[in-house]
């Protein structure tokens, strides 16, 4: 396909996306292939700490990932933390790393349900990186046993373990672990929620977060990776410390028991997400960036 197009389509970018383990050895033959050839391409970098992934490889493979970084065009992160990690560990040049969150498609405005029990959503693998265990403790937490609340856990991973844990915590009745759900079936789920949990240990920017903002609920979450620059806490989301079960009680406490507060972090996380995560938005970043590298100079095969 790169070399149909170094033909028929010199211009054409190839966006390539890479996190860390397989992923980056599978990108590193089609970064090479790609200059080897001339072609314009993009490194989109997603990975909850890439840090350490490239500090468990041989010198020989850190070489080399270096060189497929640095080789690029533009790369992409997702958010400042990556960014460094770009530029001062793989040694990527400032010019050429631009941060572009993530972004979901534009679910409509929220439905606000009045008078209905707060419903408390979790997105994404069950496992101890995204603090399902602090999660479970915080709804089985003393200040949680006579509010009105109900919650479902939504995700891949060993959810017959946290089951039996939810039942040992006394929570069959309020915790609903249905596994993994489809596109429909999350964006149902969301539509019904008013409150997005994610306690992560790591991230880089989680999409479950981006689909809080869209659909306008109040995120609970955890300064780790872009969180920092795409929650505003008290204002488009609320922060807990990692593996803090006590304080991810208190917030959860706080939002089932206050809908005035709820009401307040869903209007701005709607307003943000159109305003910065947004298709539109995202499409406006890609366009400058896909603008910039066609008014470079074409570069010849093996050139860079």
């Amino acid at each position: 396909m790169m070399a149909k197009d170094r033909i028929i389509a010199p211009a054409r970018i190839h966006h390539i996306h890479v996190a860390g383990r397989g992923s980056t050895a599978r990108k590193l033959i089609l970064t090479e292939a790609a200059r080897l050839l001339g072609c314009s391409h993009i490194l989109h970098l997603h990975d909850y700490d890439y840090a350490t992934d490239f500090a468990a490889r041989s010198p020989r493979q850190q070489m080399l990932v270096r060189r497929m970084f640095q080789h690029a065009d533009q790369v992409v992160a997702l958010g400042q933390r990556d960014r460094m990690t770009l530029t001062t560990l793989l040694g990527v040049e400032e010019r050429r790393v631009v941060v572009i969150g993530n972004c979901v498609p534009d679910p409509g405005p929220r439905n606000v349900h009045v008078g209905e029990m707060p419903l408390i959503i979790f997105l994404g693998r069950l496992s101890e990186r995204k603090g399902v265990q602090e999660l479970l403790l915080a709804l089985s937490h003393p200040i949680m046993k006579d509010l009105r609340w109900r919650a479902v856990l939504a995700g891949d991973g060993p959810v017959e373990d946290y089951r039996r844990q939810a039942a040992a915590m006394g929570l069959s009745d309020l915790v609903k672990m249905p596994g993994w759900l489809g596109a429909d079936e999350a964006q149902a789920l969301c539509t019904r929620a008013d409150i997005l949990v994610l306690p992560s240990h790591a991230e880089g920017l989680a999409m479950a977060v981006v689909e809080g903002l869209a659909h306008g609920l109040a995120v609970v979450t955890t300064r780790v990776g872009a969180h920092g620059e795409v929650i505003s806490d008290g204002e488009t989301g609320v922060f807990v410390p990692v593996g803090d079960k006590d304080a991810l009680a208190a917030a959860l406490a706080k939002l089932v028991t206050d809908p005035e507060v709820r009401n307040h972090l869903s209007a701005k996380a709607r307003a943000h997400y159109l305003n910065n995560f947004s298709m539109k938005a995202y499409m406006r970043s890609l366009d400058k960036l896909y603008d910039a590298i066609s008014a470079q100079p074409q570069t010849t095969a093996g050139e860079r």
